[in-house]
């Protein structure tokens, strides 16, 4: 898909945990403008983390509005819009209404866990048919929890009206003129139901979620005629795609030596691997593109606790300007340091705990706390990549984006734990530009504006003795909790 007429804009909707974004490219990657709505999560009891799923619409159509606003006659430039959603959240709505039946479902919920538990011993077929390790953090569980425990939902599947699947499949709904019933395959992939070598939902996985086929949408590429814009009938919506899949695409094609780290709410570190399927002992086989002739397979660690655990500790410890405070903190050296057990949001990969419980060790300093934090998500990541060098020739280094690229001491940490060089773009939100990129037909040239900042690895002892400390802990604590 190409646009000859170099004024073309493209026009990108960026669903967050904290926020909707609407993003307005141009062919050569220069953002024209953009706008932002925040959004609030609900944590409605212990492990359940959940959005309103009206105020989530409303905030993309409020952040459409402005961008148009600001946009004025120019707005006929757009050829083209793309969506990029949280993978994993869920959604279950009336399909003669609209009317969602349930709250968003976070991807970080663990409601579903016990039906997990009871699903273990079919883990390694879930795992080698969806790429994904068997955890509540997936769509499934989500799906068979609503209609377990939701009248409404059971109601709608009673008279046939019921419609759900990924929160990407909701918000077409909501935002298309035309009203499709569909998702894009990548999306579909974090619900656990879909099989990675059909690309479409799975018989079996459906029978053993008991989740029926009827209500999901038709799975279809990520580049595809959607239908219309309602908030502007003349865009056609020609992709979607998962938020984290989008982001690796931010600077151009993918390079199989880079490992891209994206960290946001959560951290998520992948390797290119093409269109080989490639699967790890304790890492994700991630579906991140797909057309029909032509598919993208990442191996993948995940952080569950990345800015979720600075949040955490924000609210915990009544700290209310933490993110404008970490930078002189983290310059500082520590007598006494503390040991973080990052739970937060359960463990992802490698070490798949839904229910661990954080705690500090050491310390009891203020600052020194809020260092541990961050050093535990630097160890989280560690863990990952040294999982991933198992599988994979070493990569030459890291490219990192998200909110939390901004901490400089952070970015350094990694280069100095995973010895890598460690590459910061200037413009850090990654996904909406990855999002233009591959809307705009993957052009060849698609240059940053300025150079962003390289951290090279630096000797620290230090910080490699803690970090050996740490995982020492965390294998001991480790061995008195449940898998998920």
């Amino acid at each position: 898909m190409t646009y000859p007429n170099p004024n073309d804009l493209y026009l990108c909707i960026d669903q967050g945990g904290h926020a909707s974004r609407v993003l307005v490219f141009n062919q050569h990657g220069e953002m024209i403008c953009q706008a932002f709505q925040p959004i609030t999560a609900r944590h409605t009891q212990a492990d359940y983390i959940e959005y309103d799923a009206k105020a989530v619409v409303d905030s993309i159509r409020s952040a459409l509005h402005s961008v148009f606003t600001e946009l004025g006659p120019k707005q006929q430039a757009i050829k083209a819009a793309g969506l990029a959603t949280q993978r994993s959240n869920v959604v279950c709505w009336d399909s003669q209404t609209g009317q969602a039946l349930s709250p968003i479902i976070s991807w970080q919920d663990r409601r579903g866990v016990s039906q997990v538990r009871s699903l273990q011993p079919h883990a390694e077929q879930i795992r080698l048919t969806t790429g994904l390790f068997l955890s509540s953090h997936y769509g499934a569980s989500k799906l068979r929890w609503c209609l377990d425990h939701l009248p409404d939902v059971q109601a709608a599947l009673a008279t046939e009206r019921l419609r759900y699947g990924p929160m990407a499949s909701y918000l077409i709904h909501q935002l298309v003129e035309e009203q499709p019933h569909l998702t894009d395959s990548v999306n579909a992939s974090r619900t656990q139901l879909l099989n990675l070598q059909t690309l479409d939902w799975d018989p079996t996985l459906l029978a053993l979620f008991n989740v029926p086929r009827v209500p999901l949408p038709v799975c279809v590429p990520n580049l595809h005629s959607y239908g219309h814009l309602r908030e502007a009938p003349a865009i056609p919506l020609l992709l979607v795609n998962g938020d984290q899949a989008s982001a690796m695409y931010a600077y151009g094609a993918l390079q199989p030596e880079t490992a891209y780290l994206n960290i946001g709410t959560g951290a998520f570190l992948a390797r290119p691997s093409g269109q080989a399927r490639v699967y790890g002992r304790r890492l994700l086989t991630s579906l991140i593109w797909h057309q029909p002739d032509d598919t993208e397979f990442v191996l993948e660690g995940t952080v569950n606790g990345a800015g979720a655990a600075l949040e955490w500790f924000e609210k915990e410890y009544t700290v209310p300007n933490l993110l404008q405070d970490l930078p002189h903190w983290l310059e500082e050296v520590y007598e006494e340091p503390a040991l973080f057990l990052n739970g937060i949001a359960g463990l992802g990969a490698p070490f798949w705990l839904a229910d661990f419980p954080s705690r500090f060790e050491g310390a009891t300093r203020l600052e020194a706390r809020a260092v541990a934090v961050v050093d535990s998500i630097v160890f989280l990541i560690q863990s990952g990549l040294e999982e991933m060098l198992k599988l994979a020739s070493p990569p030459q280094q890291i490219q990192i984006s998200g909110g939390l690229a901004h901490l400089g001491g952070l970015c350094q940490r990694i280069a100095d734990l995973s010895g890598l060089p460690l590459y910061r773009p200037r413009q850090i939100e990654a996904t909406g530009r990855g999002t233009a990129y591959l809307l705009a037909g993957l052009p060849s040239h698609w240059p940053e504006e300025k150079p962003g900042d390289w951290f090279m690895p630096k000797n620290n002892p230090s910080l490699l003795q803690t970090y050996r400390t740490w995982s020492a802990l965390m294998r001991q604590n480790m061995r008195t909790h449940p898998a998920s």
